[in-house]
């Protein structure tokens, strides 16, 4: 007993040494101790990056303007939606003249394995599967073969997938709409069945996941989409937004790409109606007379969506483009 009563004194002794050297090793001032050693740190010069270094791009989903002063005390707004953002997640087959693709609200990088592993359980060969490009390559027939291509959507994480005929000896692609369009509802199908199960995603197509088409930047203070589309499909993506946000269309110039519009008020529930608030409180004060102009142009093969209040009111256009923008698929 006596012993182990020693054995203990030893180690109490010893464990308050080991404490007593430690503090007088450290000093009995805070900022001596290892956690304040930053507050010595000091700013180095910044780094010389060689002129033949490409910097990673990144998009910029919360930008600011620097050219303003604040007056007194401000409420600060809540920041506006600058991004695409889907609901319940679909699978659509969608069409535009001969074009047809499959919209799919989920990232490339998950619609990569479902969309290969259809064609590996297919009658089909796959002949060359390449997820850093997002290109399926399928032995069709003798002569030809199937090119199926997965991009990222308008949308916040959504895919589209386009498929093609292609000529074997010389590499073409070859006009049928109908055979186009019975494979990828075959496709459709699969999705549809196997989207709301499969949890996966694949690492070698990551890469898919940042080619977004769609992305905002300022422009003399004010907002503009950019769309890595054609005009057509630019302005068929626009037309599709104002009708799901019941954004009343007064009147349209296709060819000079520019919509006329105004919020409407609906008489029976008295709410904005593109802006889907259910109590006008809650929703942007526009006055009734309030009129839009929502203009896409075109230039070196994208297009650029910027929406202008006819009466000047620069926070009203803001609010307007950030529902189209979130409305976009």
């Amino acid at each position: 007993m006596n012993k182990n009563i020693n054995f203990i004194i030893i180690v109490l002794v010893c464990s308050s040494c080991s404490s007593i050297s430690s503090m007088e090793f450290w000093g009995s001032d805070e900022t001596s101790s290892p956690k304040h050693e930053f507050l010595k740190e000091s700013a180095e010069e910044p780094l010389n990056v060689p002129e033949n270094i490409d910097l990673i791009e990144s998009d910029n989903h919360y930008p600011y303007f620097s050219n303003f002063e604040i007056e007194g005390n401000v409420d600060v707004p809540k920041p506006r939606q600058i991004f695409s953002s889907g609901g319940e997640s679909s699978v659509q087959l969608r069409r535009l003249g001969e074009l047809m693709w499959i919209y799919i609200e989920t990232l490339p990088s998950t619609t990569w394995p479902i969309s290969k592993n259809y064609w590996d359980t297919s009658i089909y060969s796959v002949l060359s599967a390449d997820p850093d490009l997002g290109i399926i390559k399928i032995d069709y027939s003798q002569d030809l073969l199937l090119e199926m291509r997965i991009e990222h959507g308008i949308k916040e994480a959504s895919s589209e997938i386009f498929l093609f005929k292609v000529e074997k000896s010389s590499g073409e692609l070859v006009s049928n709409p109908d055979i186009i369009q019975k494979e990828l509802e075959s496709v459709v199908e699969y999705l549809s069945e196997s989207v709301g199960s499969f949890s996966g995603t694949s690492l070698a197509a990551q890469n898919l996941n940042e080619r977004k088409k769609a992305n905002i930047f300022s422009e003399n203070g004010q907002t503009v989409i950019e769309l890595d589309l054609n005009f057509d499909r630019a302005w068929s993506s626009v037309s599709r937004a104002l009708t799901a946000g019941n954004i009343v269309s007064n009147d349209r110039d296709r060819s000079s790409g520019i919509f006329y519009v105004s919020y409407g008020v609906e008489d029976d529930e008295g709410f904005f109606s593109f802006l889907g608030f259910r109590n006008v409180d809650e929703g942007p004060d526009f006055s009734k007379e309030a009129q839009f102009e929502i203009n896409i142009t075109q230039k070196n093969n994208k297009s650029y969506v910027r929406a202008r209040s006819l009466d000047g009111n620069i926070d009203e256009s803001e609010q307007l483009l950030s529902k189209i923008n979130e409305l976009l698929s």
